[in-house]
């Protein structure tokens, strides 16, 4: 396992390949479809917020109020990336995220923005919300709340040792690509 804490440097993530599993510490952003498309059309991060060197993780978080004011997260498991292929490879580009984080892989324009910028795509399992959950140790703040809904907001989290596997790196590879590739050949002979 390597062992990532934020922030993330190029010359770490540019150090992972395909296949490498890794725990995730430090700060960690959640965003979806509405966060994406909003970035990807110009819109701004609140004040004092920055993606740079940073991960943002595909999840609605199942967030539970406290009688002080804060949050404590129930559940927070990968949503399905494949959606914001249309604006992921311009909100790495220009927010600088070292990390996506999701189920599912992503596509060639995203895949080419992590070998250009320097990100990677993790894989976080699907199905495990509430065992990923005991990786998040406080939910420092939220965003987009009001305008976005609950699952929709960006959520501000502080994560120890996240686990996740490098299934698109900062080389090119994907291994998205490889096993449909594999998948593909093994129907082909069978038919």
């Amino acid at each position: 396992m390597t062992k990532l804490t934020f922030p993330f440097s190029e010359e770490q993530i540019r150090a992972l390949k395909v296949g490498d599993e890794v725990l995730i510490s430090g700060v960690v952003f959640t965003g979806r479809d509405a966060v994406h498309k909003y970035l990807h059309d110009g819109g701004k991060l609140p004040p004092g917020v920055s993606f740079k060197d940073g991960i943002i993780y595909h999840c609605g978080p199942v967030m539970m109020p406290q009688a002080d004011g804060t949050y404590t997260c129930n559940a927070a498991g990968p949503t399905t990336s494949i959606r914001e292929e249309p604006y992921q490879w311009q909100i790495i580009r220009d927010f600088g995220l070292r990390g996506v984080i999701g189920k599912g892989g992503m596509g060639a324009k995203t895949q080419a923005a992590c070998k250009e910028y320097g990100c990677v795509y993790l894989h976080a399992i699907g199905g495990a919300a509430q065992v990923l959950a005991e990786s998040i140790k406080k939910v420092r703040n939220v965003y987009f709340k009001d305008e976005f809904g609950s699952p929709e907001a960006i959520w501000e989290l502080d994560v120890v040792n996240f686990p996740a596997v490098v299934t698109i790196d900062a080389h090119g590879n994907s291994l998205h690509e490889k096993v449909l590739a594999e998948s593909q050949a093994a129907l082909a002979e069978r038919l």
